[in-house]
């Protein structure tokens, strides 16, 4: 969820500052790119030599640095975040925010911003019940700020209750979870097939195709950004999933129907993507079968049509996307599969395009919706058609 995020971390006078410095190097491994801004007070708890280590980044103390020279645009700062979290902030600078004063950097900032701002407490049990304090966070709140609760425990004063400033996990779960609710498909349940099936011919060998899974699995990742709960039911293949959606490996057509039958009825959005076998040998030998005969024939019969049968249980508020991989007449192909198997959307490949289809990092696909709309892409790497396919979903929901 903070993946490429552009995150501005203010740290304000503390003791609990030091949890500032195990909070930036989260961030930066959950994949952010943060800056910090260390205001004067909090630069006597924590040195911006240890956060610009941790954060691949100079950190700002205040408009004009004199050793170098530098002017810190406080708009400019403002403009780049895409949140700023203030962790921990002080009794002091809490006032400061309620009231608008603006007396350093971080404040500048502050009312400068246009993204959502957090705040993490950190203060003595009496300051956080002071009537004050707690009138001051009513009132940042009511100009759309979001207060992540300190934690209860013992503090720097003996005392022991509420004022600790909540620990560098929890507010990278809080941020986590409070960025996928604003995302556009927060609450939706999403299933993504990806791969091959292998068909048994014996405990040996199989029938499959050359399907890497990785045009499902891009998909898959990129549903999830969009704040999605992703179940990505994949076949054999070497890809890895990212942490943040549920896997279920399967085997044949059959494992890959009964996955997908089993969780199909909760979901919202069904995008099948896997290359999924349309024929299986009729007997599965129980032992290799030795090399005897100049010739061996194999009887084989049709594995269930996954994708026809879901859409044929289809609910109307459900959306179903499906692919079709083809070598000629593709048009006509891929539009009688929409038609045929009630498809939403249908996602068009071929395998006549040099770079896209099997194993290539790159995809040229065609997409066709049920009002008969035709959309055409360029040749692009997975991932950006992953973004192209989400579009035309989102495009649906809207």
């Amino acid at each position: 969820m903070l993946n490429n995020k552009n995150i501005i971390l203010g740290v304000c006078g503390s003791i609990a500052a030091y949890k500032s410095a195990f909070l930036v190097r989260l961030l930066v491994k959950a994949g952010a790119n943060v800056k910090v801004i260390l205001t004067p007070d909090g630069a006597n708890f924590i040195t911006p030599l240890t956060l610009a280590t941790l954060s691949k980044n100079p950190v700002y103390t205040q408009y004009f640095e004199e050793e170098t020279g530098v002017w810190s645009n406080h708009v400019e700062l403002g403009l780049w975040a895409d949140l700023i979290i203030i962790a921990p902030i002080s009794a002091n600078t809490l006032a400061k925010l309620a009231t608008g004063i603006c007396d350093n950097l971080l404040t500048a900032v502050y009312l400068s911003a246009k993204c959502p701002v957090y705040v993490a407490p950190a203060m003595d049990l009496d300051m956080w019940k002071h009537e004050s304090t707690q009138f001051n966070i009513d009132r940042i709140k009511s100009f759309g700020n979001i207060v992540i609760p300190p934690g209860n425990g013992e503090l720097a004063s003996g005392l022991s209750g509420e004022g600790r400033m909540a620990e560098p996990e929890e507010i990278i779960l809080f941020l986590e979870n409070s960025v996928k609710k604003s995302m556009p498909l927060f609450g939706k349940k999403v299933m993504v097939t990806a791969g091959p099936t292998y068909e048994a011919i014996d405990p040996v060998r199989f029938i499959g195709n050359h399907s890497s899974g990785k045009m499902g699995f891009a998909l898959a990742d990129e549903l999830a950004k969009l704040g999605a709960d992703v179940t990505l039911i994949a076949g054999p293949t070497e890809q890895k999933s990212s942490e943040n959606l549920k896997r279920i490996n399967v085997v044949s057509a059959q494992d890959m129907f009964d996955a997908c039958t089993e969780i199909f009825d909760v979901t919202d959005i069904t995008v099948m993507c896997a290359a999924v076998a349309d024929y299986k040998p009729k007997v599965v030998a129980g032992q290799k079968i030795k090399k005897q005969e100049s010739t061996l024939i194999l009887e084989l019969e049709k594995t269930t049509d996954i994708l026809a049968s879901l859409g044929r249980n289809k609910k109307a508020n459900q959306i179903l996307v499906g692919f079709a991989l083809e070598t000629n007449d593709e048009e006509n192909y891929a539009k009688s599969k929409l038609e045929k198997k009630n498809l939403d959307l249908v996602v068009l490949n071929s395998l006549n395009d040099k770079g896209a289809g099997f194993k290539s990092d790159t995809n040229k696909i065609t997409i066709f919706n049920r009002a008969s709309e035709k959309m055409v892409f360029g040749m692009k790497s997975k991932t950006e058609v992953a973004k192209d396919i989400c579009k035309a979903i989102l495009n649906i929901i809207e």
